[in-house]
């Protein structure tokens, strides 16, 4: 195809036909337009954007060049959840087991970090033997049986969204509306889904640091998913502060065990979005009829030890060792430096950004500085002081979890600005925003 006139009619900021982004996104799946190219396009997208025409276009477009699941009947829903990526956001692990007892079939197919946000299957690839890629028949067989699966895109399943994806990550063209929306729905129209909910943070560490933003993006995936008959919609959450107390591949996995755990206490803000999301799903589907009795259902699963017997279920189904895996759990840490970082100071934490913090743990080989990076999966924080909370001095604020001791400690001289203490308590702000259903 001739590429370079479609390039030039969006760096103009003329729209693109349906069969014009059709014939793109089929060209770049088939290896007939290079990386530097697609690039290109994608930083003209960012700055000129697409028409809601366009936009559907891409995602159709991209759902298209692969296969489809396809699942027998069962009375079962077919349901998932997908967040916009934030720091210590490990809601996806906890929540697919405790969706399957709930009576719900869960094809989770998420993915990879993007810039200084943590990626689920980034996540499980810390797990010993986890197989995070299946095939088809292979997803269908697991969901049917397990009731869950989480796992990557198959090579055969949106497989232009996988080339964008990453390069995306690496050409600072990670937060445009359009391309966004076509990245998500491409892979959860794939699905066959019943029910969808959407995580789209605002904040300091999100793609869109407004409520505002993040509401545009929950409108356009939500009117988009309902126009393809999926039953959609979206929770703008707070992404100024961490999720949970922990941040950093193995870490998450840990503190998404101990949220799963019947009696243990796990970080509320952790489980006040699991259990949300779930809530929301059980109402979509008719499941409940409330709210609030969706909420008590929830909780009540979750309070059973059902969910964490399902995970193990999961990891087992995923090839995972399940005996290494438990030796790794009861290791207080798996890092070969671990350096605390100490309050200098007496009084209420007012602040514990995101941001900083996620860029401390992209430093550190917890995320990706290139389309290249090798992870580190070990690294990370744990035991995060959150706002509102009394601190003395020389109490943790943070855990650094380090490779080399040079690391900790550059690593704890760039997080100390991430906190701020005062002799006045916050009033602190609303993890979930509002509910976007249009």
């Amino acid at each position: 195809m001739r590429f370079l006139p479609l390039l030039e009619s969006k760096r103009d900021g003329r729209a693109l036909t349906n069969a014009q982004i059709r014939e793109l996104i089929a060209a770049y799946a088939n290896g007939l337009i290079p990386d530097y190219q697609m690039a290109a396009f994608l930083m003209a997208v960012y700055f000129r954007g697409l028409n809601p025409t366009e936009t559907r276009a891409l995602t159709l477009a991209m759902r298209d060049t692969g296969e489809v699941l396809s699942f027998p009947p069962d009375p079962r829903p077919l349901v998932d959840k997908h967040s916009t990526g934030g720091v210590g956001d490990k809601v996806s692990l906890p929540l697919a087991p405790l969706l399957a007892c709930l009576g719900f079939r869960v094809p989770m197919i998420s993915g990879r970090g993007l810039g200084i946000t943590g990626g689920t299957l980034d996540k499980l690839d810390s797990i010993p033997g986890f197989k995070t890629f299946l095939p088809a028949e292979r997803i269908v067989e697991v969901v049917q049986q397990v009731g869950c699966v989480i796992c990557g895109q198959t090579d055969r399943m949106a497989p232009a969204d996988k080339g964008l994806y990453a390069l995306r990550d690496v050409t600072a063209t990670v937060p445009s509306v359009p391309l966004i929306v076509a990245s998500i729905l491409s892979k959860k129209l794939a699905e066959g889904l019943d029910a969808l909910v959407l995580d789209v943070k605002f904040g300091a560490a999100a793609f869109m640091p407004t409520v505002a933003e993040a509401r545009k993006l929950a409108r356009a995936m939500v009117v988009l998913a309902k126009e393809c008959g999926v039953n959609c919609r979206a929770l703008l959450t707070n992404m100024g502060v961490p999720l949970g107390r922990a941040a950093g591949n193995w870490l998450e996995v840990k503190e998404a065990v101990a949220c799963l755990e019947s009696g243990q206490a796990s970080a509320a803000d952790l489980r006040e979005l699991v259990v949300s999301c779930s809530a929301h799903l059980l109402l979509q589907t008719g499941k409940a009829r409330t709210l609030e009795s969706a909420r008590r259902a929830t909780q009540a699963c979750l309070a059973s030890g059902e969910p964490r017997k399902k995970w193990d279920e999961l990891l087992a189904a995923q090839s995972a060792d399940l005996a290494a895996f438990n030796r790794k759990l009861k290791q207080d840490h798996t890092a070969a430096v671990v350096l605390e970082l100490n309050a200098n100071e007496s009084g209420y934490l007012w602040r514990c950004d995101a941001r900083l913090i996620g860029e401390v743990i992209r430093d550190l080989g917890g995320g990706r500085l290139t389309k290249e990076s090798v992870i580190n999966y070990e690294v990370g924080l744990d035991r995060l002081k959150k706002p509102g909370e009394h601190v003395s001095v020389g109490d943790t604020l943070a855990r650094i979890h380090a490779s080399l001791p040079e690391q900790a400690k550059a690593a704890r001289n760039q997080l100390r600005a991430a906190f701020r203490i005062s002799t006045r308590k916050p009033r602190l702000k609303q993890l979930i925003r509002e509910v976007v259903r249009v």
